[in-house]
């Protein structure tokens, strides 16, 4: 086989291989944007035994049930998606860039929110 050969063969297989990258990328921030859209419409219930599932627990983390009480007292809802991205430094983190009101009041700069993998399925970092 000439070396012209192996290289038309290699950048085949590189092609071929990309949408699948693409695709696994799309499906991680798809997961991440769909966790953040699933939580805020459940917050309205302050029912922990659907929304705890849907956050990361763990040490020095709030309990859901003080997170759900600090988010209802500062009046915290979702207004858009704007992008979720895989984050960089980290293939099972999802960065979700997201509208959101406060006070019936549309803040001017977006919230980030985190969304990672964990062997439960994908779960909001607040």
């Amino acid at each position: 086989m000439g070396r012209m050969t192996r290289w038309v063969l290699g950048a085949v297989g590189l092609w071929l291989a990309a949408p699948a990258c693409t695709s696994a990328v799309s499906e991680k921030a798809e997961a991440g944007e769909a966790v953040v859209r699933r939580f805020f419409q459940a917050l309205p219930s302050g029912d922990c035994a659907v929304l705890g599932p849907m956050l990361v627990e763990g040490q020095g983390l709030s309990s859901c049930e003080d997170t759900v009480k600090d988010l209802r007292e500062h009046d915290l809802h979702l207004v858009d998606i704007v992008e979720a991205k895989v984050d960089g430094r980290d293939p099972n983190a999802v960065l979700v860039r997201a509208r959101v009101s406060q006070g019936g009041k549309e803040r001017q700069e977006p919230y980030f929110f985190r969304v990672e993998r964990q062997a439960e399925g994908w779960r909001l970092r607040l």
